[in-house]
C-alpha cells in the first residue's frame, strides 16, 4: 500500500512540474510574440513617418497637423567662384566676333543657376554678347606693340599659298580667323591680299574672308596704336602695299605749298 501511495504522489508531483514547465514555455512564447509585435509596430510607424516626409516634400502646400503652413525653401545654385581677369571698359578679343569692349558684369539665372557674365559690346557689328566668367579663358587681351610690329613684318613677307582645292583652303582660313590669334589673322590677310593688281581675279568668297580678317586686324591695330582709323589703315595698307597710288597723291597734295596753288589760280 505504501508503495502504491508513493507512486501516486510521484505522479502528481511530475504532473505539477510538467504543468509549471508548460506555463513557463507559454510565457516565454508570449513574451517573444509581444516583442515581435512591438518591432513590427515600430517599423510601421517609421515607414509612415517616411511617407509623411515624402508627401511634405512633394507637396509644399500641404497643411501640417498644427495648421501651420511651412513654406518650401529653394536653394539657388551658384556658379563656381572664379577671379575676374578683365575689368569694365577693357577691350578684349572674342574669337568668333573680334574686338569687343566689356561694358558691365551681370548675374543671369540659367537653368536655376546664377551665372556671372561679362557683357561685351561690338561696335562694328552693333551687337552685344555675353561670356560667363568661368569661360573667360576663351577671351584674350589685346595685342602688345611688339606683337603689332611682328604682325607688320608678317604682312610684309611673301604670301604662302598652297596648291590644294579652294574649299579646303577656305576652311583653313576660316579656322585661323576664328582662332582669335593675331599672328594667324595676319597670315590670312597676307595670303589673300591682292594689292593693287586689278588683273588678278578674286572670287566672292576670297574677298569676303579677306575683308573679315582685314577689318578685325584693323580694329585691333587702331585700339593698340591709340590712333584714328585712317592712320591705322595707312600702316596696314603700307605693309600690304595696297592703295599706294592714293597715298602718294595725298602726300603730294599736302607737300605742295599754298602760295604755289594760289599763284596758279590767279594766272
Amino acid at each position: 500500500m505504501k508503495n502504491i501511495l508513493k507512486k501516486i504522489l510521484n505522479k502528481k508531483k511530475t504532473k505539477k512540474v510538467v504543468k509549471k514547465k508548460v506555463k513557463a514555455v507559454k510565457k516565454v512564447a508570449k513574451a517573444k510574440k509581444i516583442v515581435k509585435i512591438k518591432k513590427v509596430k515600430k517599423k510601421i510607424v517609421k515607414d509612415q513617418k517616411k511617407k509623411d516626409k515624402v508627401e511634405v516634400k512633394s507637396d509644399p502646400l500641404r497643411i501640417p497637423k498644427n495648421n501651420e503652413q511651412k513654406p518650401e525653401i529653394k536653394k539657388v545654385k551658384k556658379q563656381e567662384t572664379e577671379k575676374k581677369i578683365f575689368k569694365i571698359k577693357d577691350y578684349v578679343v572674342y574669337p568668333k566676333h573680334g574686338v569687343g569692349q566689356i561694358t558691365e558684369t551681370k548675374k543671369i539665372n540659367i537653368g536655376g543657376i546664377d551665372v556671372e557674365t561679362y557683357i561685351l559690346k561690338f561696335e562694328k557689328d552693333k551687337a552685344n554678347g555675353m561670356v560667363p566668367v568661368n569661360k573667360q579663358s576663351h577671351l584674350r587681351p589685346l595685342a602688345t606693340i611688339n606683337q603689332i610690329n611682328k604682325c607688320v613684318s608678317i604682312l610684309k613677307s611673301k604670301p604662302k599659298i598652297k596648291r590644294s582645292m579652294w574649299s579646303r583652303r577656305a576652311q583653313e582660313y576660316e579656322a585661323k580667323i576664328s582662332s582669335g590669334k593675331i599672328y594667324e589673322l595676319a597670315e590670312v590677310v597676307r595670303d589673300l591680299n591682292k594689292g593693287d593688281d586689278i588683273m588678278i581675279d578674286q572670287s566672292y568668297s576670297e574677298r569676303q574672308l579677306f575683308e573679315k580678317a582685314y577689318e578685325r586686324l584693323l580694329t585691333e591695330f587702331q585700339i593698340v596704336m591709340g590712333s584714328n582709323l585712317e592712320d591705322a589703315q595707312k600702316k596696314l595698307d603700307k605693309a600690304l602695299k595696297r592703295n599706294l597710288e592714293k597715298q602718294i597723291q595725298k602726300t603730294e597734295e599736302k607737300t605742295v605749298p599754298e602760295e604755289f596753288n594760289n599763284s596758279e589760280i590767279e594766272e
